[in-house]
């Protein structure tokens, strides 16, 4: 989930901390821009047999192919010019190796088939987010004349430019879904500063919801809400504000973001082999430092110095990291006074979504990654379920053996994740809620786990 600020920007300073995989400093990727060499191929592109390969930017080198069924590569140009696909985000050469024509012809070649690059109905837009700050937007509609689902792509966390990197702008229009997406403020032309206000950020995607029927006019149908990861606690936040007509939520939380560093915490003492009695120590010691961050340390370094001096010599101390407990515990506190003010992106630590989640009566998709390390999916699984047998309009998919992002992934002996591609059947889930707000069907290997109960409406 990124709200990793204290962790990822100890690494940046000094080097001294592992970080997880996810973790990152708030809008540090505000400058990413796509390798200028090879952005001339971005595009999804139709196949012969009907299907499409979208081709994606990166902000490293290379280009990034995605399909339908979750399968993806990253290309790159070898020596010879020719483009080599790694599998996922390893550096094996596996899979198809499709290749791109020159920039001008707009061809591609997957396993056999030729492909064009397909115009699209896109149209540019500045609008009015929270506080008259101006927002840079961009609408995409599938050809033809007649009314789409139109999905507003809500960030998560990242400062990168979504007018650029979303990847759903492209191949959802492909597949007769409109798209909305917008640079998030303080990115890609955007005016303001990254934050990671809810509120804040929620007005502004509500704000993208009116901005996005007033462009798509008599084409607009079906106007919902997207959000993954940090857009989990912002979408339903917005749909709260305007009305839409359906919400889609990927590897979000339903509990706060202290939560989240708590969370992390049990799984990194259990991934150790620490039992029951270590965990409820270790809640303890998360309730101090989560206390510590949500007051921006304005309560105060005692609670921290008490459980440093309490439990600093256990075995089991060192296992600890979280999103930032295991960063406070172990850094001096003139290095935590010097940084956090430069580093505090203004995260809503405070904020619940119980309270919004139990009154919208928004039809909502919630898509969760059963080993989620980032975004750990236990409480939540059992909030939603608990809140659709409540009569909320809440549906719950969860693929297993996949991680942040719906992402299927080998393990290394040390633990250590890399990811091989998407769960098939994610997708087509988040397309086809849109397009009806119901699944149908089997969507891979997930797992439908709550669907609406008619008792308590």
């Amino acid at each position: 989930m990124s709200q990793s600020w204290l962790i990822a920007a100890l690494t940046l300073i000094v080097s001294t901390v592992a970080v997880p995989a996810l973790a990152q400093a708030p809008g540090a990727d505000v400058d990413e821009r796509p390798d200028p060499a090879v952005v001339c191929h971005v595009g999804v592109y139709r196949l012969d047999d009907g299907s499409w390969v979208d081709v994606a930017p990166l902000a490293g080198k290379g280009l990034r192919w995605r399909r339908l069924d979750g399968s993806t590569s990253r290309m790159m140009l070898d020596a010879q010019g020719h483009w080599v696909s790694t599998l996922g985000s390893t550096t094996r050469v596996e899979g198809p190796q499709p290749q791109l024509g020159p920039c001008d012809e707009g061809r591609i070649v997957f396993e056999g088939q030729a492909g064009r690059r397909l115009s699209q109905d896109t149209r540019d837009t500045t609008f009015v987010g929270q506080g008259g700050t101006h927002l840079k937007g961009r609408l995409i509609l599938p050809p033809g004349d007649g009314a789409v689902p139109i999905m507003v792509e809500v960030h998560g966390s990242e400062g990168a430019n979504a007018l650029d990197f979303n990847v759903f702008q492209r191949f959802a229009p492909a597949e007769g879904v409109g798209v909305f997406v917008y640079a998030k403020r303080g990115s890609g032309g955007s005016e303001g500063r990254y934050t990671q206000d809810f509120h804040v950020l929620a007005d502004d995607a509500a704000a993208a919801v009116v901005e996005a029927r007033r462009l798509a006019g008599n084409r607009a149908g079906r106007v919902g809400l997207h959000g993954a990861s940090q857009g989990g606690w912002i979408a339903p936040l917005a749909a709260s504000l305007t009305p839409v007509d359906f919400v889609t939520v990927g590897f979000g939380l339903a509990y706060g973001a202290l939560a989240e560093d708590s969370d992390q915490v049990m799984l990194d003492l259990k991934a150790k082999g620490w039992g029951a009695d270590v965990l409820d120590l270790a809640r303890q010691i998360t309730d101090v430092t989560g206390a510590f961050i949500a007051s921006h340390g304005e309560v105060g370094f005692a609670g921290l110095e008490a459980v440093r001096a309490k439990y600093g010599a256990q075995p089991w101390f060192a296992d600890i990291k979280g999103e930032f407990t295991g960063f406070l515990l172990t850094t001096p506190n003139a290095q935590i006074i010097a940084m956090a003010p430069v580093l505090d992106a203004g995260t809503s630590w405070d904020y619940d979504p119980l309270p919004v989640l139990s009154r919208l009566d928004t039809p909502m998709l919630w898509i969760q990654a059963e080993d989620d390390l980032g975004a750990p999916p236990d409480a939540t699984r059992q909030r939603l379920i608990d809140l659709a047998g409540q009569g909320r309009p809440i549906t719950l998919l969860e693929y297993p053996d996949t991680d942040h992002g719906i992402a299927r992934f080998e393990a290394a002996p040390d633990g250590k994740r890399t990811s091989i591609g998407y769960a098939p059947g994610y997708y087509q889930a988040v397309l086809d809620w849109a397009k009806t707000g119901r699944l149908d069907g089997r969507y891979g290997d997930g797992r439908l786990l709550a669907t609406p109960s008619p008792r308590g409406r």
